[in-house]
């Protein structure tokens, strides 16, 4: 889809959230804009961006129907500050169940496909409604067994023979070391690729990262990396060439920039912005997401022409000046998950006494040896010049800490 072809939904946008929104009938007034001037998507450069800060601050403001025209309450997860309040309408929940279908459609999925779903559908959660609806849109079969309970996810992919798993990465090797443990031959299972989330399994140049590397290492399945967030509604999804997840124009406008907010040119890095299309109860206009990705305009070899977003190299809120080196939570993961021994851990960034960021990895008591912490403080010199400090707990500890009751993702990363 073109821009030009974006343009209707734009222009309706507009005039939706000038009636509706009382957050941006403020700004337009504040900062003189007339939408009828917005006329084409690169108008939209003439509108200030929406920041998260802003979207938690003024949270209900940005709510263009009366609630009792709610259908679904969501949050954000709330990584780094409090869960920000996200309102859908019966529009707006069927706009997720068209975006998930043509996601899983994407990733090679078909009407004949049985998904598994590994993480959440309540708790506020907006992707397990979202999977759900669209495995139902487009006539698959779905088993909603939640996050965790490796021996339930056995039990019910030998029982009911899914093909396609929808999971957070991290948790399969976890899955699969209980099958080893409990005589269950894996590959042999129903299970023909694993669509994964929250974390990302590629290297900015779509090569495997550490993660992915074990999981493929061991199993022989498909793995589709995505994007997603709450707050934009829609998901950027892996075709099967692995080259980038798929923009999908009919639901979203994206827009990548660097510092000044200039567009960046295809290849390079710069923040996801995004302009949501079709949402009825919390539009949002050029809302930037915080998240560091490298952008591709040209064509992918599968034939689809949308612009293509590589993995989340970081978040600018993430960002770690560490002894003088400036490193992103996923280049830490990456080193700790390419040591095979290391099946917990739980990355703690703190300040000292002079306002300095530190970093302390947790890991499990059983790998408090010398031998090891060397092998770790030269792993991590060698791959990122700067090595954290580690500390040991008990496995259940540090299992009671990553997999919190009251949260929706493991906590792998936490600020004190």
């Amino acid at each position: 889809m073109s821009p030009q072809v974006q343009q209707p939904a734009l222009q309706q946008l507009l005039l939706h959230v000038s009636n509706y929104s009382n957050y941006y009938k403020r700004i337009f007034r504040e900062h003189n804009i007339n939408v009828d001037a917005i006329k084409t998507v690169a108008d939209l450069a003439q509108l200030p961006f929406t920041t998260k800060d802003e979207l938690a601050q003024y949270n209900d403001d940005f709510l263009c129907v009366p609630k009792s025209r709610i259908t679904d309450f969501v949050t954000t997860s709330g990584t780094l500050s409090d869960p920000v309040a996200f309102y859908l309408t019966d529009s707006d929940v069927e706009r997720l169940a068209t975006n998930e279908s043509e996601s899983f459609r994407c990733a090679g999925g078909t009407e004949n496909d049985i998904y598994q779903l590994m993480t959440t559908i309540d708790r506020r959660f907006m992707a397990g409604l979202a999977y759900w609806m669209g495995a139902r849109k487009m006539g698959a079969g779905m088993i909603r067994v939640g996050p965790g309970a490796p021996f339930l996810q056995w039990e019910s992919i030998q029982r009911f023979s899914p093909t396609v798993i929808i999971a957070i990465p991290s948790f399969i090797p976890r899955l699969i070391d209980y099958a080893v443990a409990n005589g269950i031959d894996f590959a042999a299972s129903s299970i023909k690729s694993i669509i994964c989330i929250g974390e990302p399994i590629r290297n900015p140049d779509f090569s495997l990262n550490e993660l992915g590397k074990r999981i493929t290492s061991q199993w022989d399945v498909k793995l589709y990396s995505t994007y997603a967030s709450t707050e934009m509604g829609a998901a950027f999804t892996e075709c099967g060439e692995g080259k980038g997840g798929h923009l999908n124009p009919g639901l979203l406008i994206l827009e990548v920039v660097d510092d000044e907010g200039n567009a960046v040119p295809d290849g390079e890095l710069g923040e996801v912005v995004v302009t949501t299309l079709g949402v009825e109860g919390m539009p949002l206009l050029r809302y930037k997401t915080g998240d560091l990705c490298n952008v591709y305009y040209q064509p992918c070899a599968c034939g689809r022409p949308s612009p293509r977003l590589g993995p989340v190299v970081g978040r600018k809120q993430q960002m770690i000046k560490f002894k003088g080196t400036t490193i992103f939570p996923p280049a830490l993961f990456d080193v700790l998950d390419a040591v095979k021994e290391i099946d917990l851990y739980q990355v703690v960034v703190s300040k000292n006494e002079f306002g300095n960021d530190e970093i302390t990895v947790v890991l499990p008591m059983q790998l408090q040896t010398s031998a090891f912490k060397e092998t770790m403080h030269s792993l991590f010199k060698s791959r990122l010049r700067v090595s954290p400090a580690l500390t040991f707990v008990t496995a259940e500890e540090l299992t009671f800490r990553i997999y919190k009751q009251e949260k929706r993702k493991p906590e792998k990363l936490i600020y004190i």
